[in-house]
């Protein structure tokens, strides 16, 4: 017979894995013969939140603390739950109380911080993050994540200097060890590897400088996701254009990661560079996508999306219901187009707007490559309006005319307080003025479209 202790400790190696459901049996299975155990309340809590299952894991701690209620793991746990599920004040009281229980534990105050750095109290969050690095002055995350507040609030040299601690996290990891990383040598001449770091959207936000240091003599080579070789192979500015997917070949004098790149040329808000359009969409596709969709030159065509990356741990914070978008459909004049794809795309059956959405055909962005398909479309819209998303990026990359429905706390690249974006010269940002209020953002919006003139001939320059 496998005892409760053989099954938790088997549940922890399959839940190590991600194999979720397995490692819920498990701890379900150990619970049936020890009901009374905390430590198996706390495991089965752990499996149900990193399924996204909040509320199910706010109720198996609160089991677990029944049974014991000064236990600091059981709390901590409890209140990163109830942060998901928006439960600001009684999170950080769990926060507080496994902290008194515990002076020491890190983890406590890490997630303490977070809680307020996403509800807006940055003042805060950095309080907490510094009272953790007293804990461990080494803690690589504290670290990156005091990087991620000084660059939301405009101090790029202090943000710069922590951000680079991330590469100490162990979540990221670079192309070779053989080659050496670039410290801002001069490049005149030389083959430098730029590697993508993190998600599609940064890789088209910083692509750019690939641009930049080819321009400052340098032969850059992007190493890439795959999924972008297409669309970006059609910039031959950026130089050349290798799949990350392949094994590396060739020789190279330096590597480094694009967004590196932005650190290593000391940008701040004085020199961010911001060209009108990086990035250029395939002319037969453009031309293509300007024959089938309707022409209705009497009105704004909208292209619209709403949902990121559910994976993203920001995600609750910075994607908006499509139901939000109705607002925007009561201008009279407008013309709605989905540029959604997956996840997000089960919403549209539950659209209740004044005017329908157009909806893509399935096979957009899977004959051509990522983004194909949806960077020609961009060139028949008149604007794009979107959460900040990789949509809102390849946007500002092509130049298109793009407002962005911002939460309260966003991304460090949008920074605070403004309505620009200087990293995208066509870009306007729209940003609740307190937690969750979409509304307002989305009753912003809907008032600036009853004015909004789109550029002459929008669609026809492109």
């Amino acid at each position: 017979m496998v005892s409760a202790g053989q099954l938790l400790q088997h549940g922890w190696q399959v839940h190590q894995k991600k194999r979720y459901a397995e490692a819920e049996q498990c701890y379900r299975r150990a619970l049936h013969e020890e009901q009374r155990n905390p430590n198996a309340w706390v495991y089965l809590g752990m499996v149900l939140h990193d399924q996204r299952r909040y509320a199910d894991a706010v109720d198996a701690y609160r089991q677990a603390l029944q049974l014991m209620p000064d236990f600091p793991i059981a709390l901590n746990n409890l209140g990163n739950s109830l942060r998901y599920l928006g439960a600001v004040e009684e999170a950080d009281a769990c926060f507080q109380r496994a902290i008194d229980l515990q002076p020491d534990y890190l983890n406590a105050y890490k997630n303490r911080g977070t809680l307020h750095v996403w509800t807006g109290r940055l003042d805060l969050g950095l309080h907490y993050y510094q009272q953790a690095l007293k804990v461990n002055p080494q803690e690589a995350e504290l670290h990156r994540n005091l990087g991620v507040i000084y660059l939301l609030q405009g101090d790029f040299q202090r943000g710069w200097e922590e951000y680079r601690w991330r590469w100490r996290v162990g979540d990221l990891h670079r192309p070779t060890d053989r080659i050496p990383i670039w410290q801002g040598q001069p490049l005149d001449g030389c083959r430098i590897l730029l590697s993508a770091e993190q998600g599609l959207g940064d890789t088209l936000h910083f692509v750019r400088y690939a641009q930049i240091l080819r321009e400052r003599g340098a032969i850059p080579t992007v190493y890439c996701q795959s999924a972008l070789m297409a669309l970006l192979q059609h910039s031959p500015a950026l130089g050349n254009i290798v799949p990350n997917t392949l094994g590396l070949e060739g020789n190279y004098d330096y590597q480094c990661s694009l967004i590196d790149v932005a650190d290593m040329l000391h940008t701040d808000l004085s020199n961010i560079p911001a060209p009108e359009r990086y990035l250029h969409p395939a002319p037969n596709l453009v031309q293509y996508w300007r024959n089938r969709l309707p022409q209705h030159p009497d009105k704004i065509r909208i292209g619209i999306a709403w949902q990121g990356n559910p994976d993203h741990q920001a995600d609750a914070f910075r994607s908006a219901p499509l139901q939000c978008f109705e607002r925007i459909a009561e201008v009279e004049t407008v013309e709605l187009v989905s540029l959604q794809r997956g996840f997000g795309t089960e919403q549209l059956a539950r659209w209740q707007g004044r005017v329908p959405i157009i909806q893509l055909p399935p096979e957009v962005d899977t004959t051509s490559g990522a983004f194909m398909d949806t960077a020609a479309i961009m060139m028949q819209l008149d604007l794009v309006i979107t959460t900040d998303t990789s949509i809102a990026h390849l946007a500002g990359a092509l130049g298109v005319p793009t407002w962005i429905a911002l939460g309260y706390i966003p991304d460090w690249r949008w920074l605070l307080d403004r309505s620009d974006s200087p990293w995208y010269p066509s870009v306007r940002l729209f940003r609740q003025p307190e937690l969750n209020r979409w509304d307002v953002v989305f009753d912003a919006m809907r008032d600036a479209l009853r004015e909004y003139r789109p550029p002459f001939s929008q669609r026809m320059a492109k």
